[in-house]
């Protein structure tokens, strides 16, 4: 299928299905936290999913790649990013699949009505206000910060958007994590599994993956460390199996 890319935009490979997707590097390009966090999710057979400030889609359809849900959803809040979402989704063919939504997090709730989904994923801004760097791109700024949306907003959200058992994945920084399981507690999502991500094996986690339930019982399972580069600055194998590609052991054969 052929697409008129837009000034600035590129299309690029997503390495799973023939996928691509259409991204601006002026305004805001998915990272690895996206990756990881969509093989760290699970949509069930018959589940609609629903993930919160989808950006230019990648999760979604990341997500409609490695699972067998019924529908996945995404919302969005700058609409140049999900105008980039929607002829994503429509250069795939999974218009029947994947829809996307211009609407704000904080009125989620009101937007899809209660108990609607059985997944929610969210890969949030991760800085409160102007904690960290501003950047000067304002697409920019508002993913990377809590600027139209706090992690309050999302967890409120979220708590009544989940049908009872439903399943909520995130992606954050380590040094929130109290706050976050607090939240997460406070709304009714119980953290059931949690996954640090390291640099390297010797470094502290800059990266966590989060999987909570809606009214389960507390109990949390932590999971061992995934490590993201071997100490020769290439990607590990499980990193390497998370994003697709050969690894040294196939290259070798």
């Amino acid at each position: 299928m052929t697409i008129n890319l837009k000034q600035g935009e590129r299309l690029d490979d997503l390495q799973i299905k023939g996928y691509r997707i259409i991204q601006s590097p002026g305004r805001f390009c998915f990272g690895m936290d996206a990756v990881l966090l969509s093989s760290f999710a699970k949509v069930k057979t018959g589940e609609r999913a629903l993930d919160l400030g989808t950006g230019t889609g990648i999760l979604p359809i990341l997500l409609e790649a490695k699972n067998k849900g019924d529908f996945y959803t995404g919302l969005e809040i700058q609409e140049e990013s999900a105008d980039m979402a929607r002829r994503s989704v429509q250069y795939n063919h999974l218009e029947d699949k994947v829809r996307i939504v211009t609407g704000d997090i904080r009125e989620a709730a009101a937007l899809f009505g209660a108990a609607s989904f059985h997944v929610i994923t969210v890969n949030p801004p991760y800085m409160i206000g102007d904690h960290g760097l501003k950047n000067e791109n304002e697409a920019k700024y508002i993913a990377r910060h809590e600027v139209l949306c706090t992690l309050e907003d999302v967890l409120r959200e979220s708590g009544k958007l989940l049908g009872n058992k439903g399943r909520f994945y995130m992606v954050h920084r380590p040094f929130r994590l109290a706050e976050i399981l607090s939240g997460m507690s406070r709304h009714r999502i119980e953290p059931k599994r949690m996954r640090l991500v390291h640099p390297y094996i010797d470094k502290e986690p800059n990266m966590v993956l989060l999987e909570g339930v809606k009214g389960a019982h507390p109990r949390m399972t932590v999971e061992p460390p995934l490590v993201v580069y071997n100490k020769d600055g290439t990607y590990t194998e499980e990193l390497l199996e998370l994003y697709g590609l050969e690894s040294r052991k196939e290259a070798g054969r």
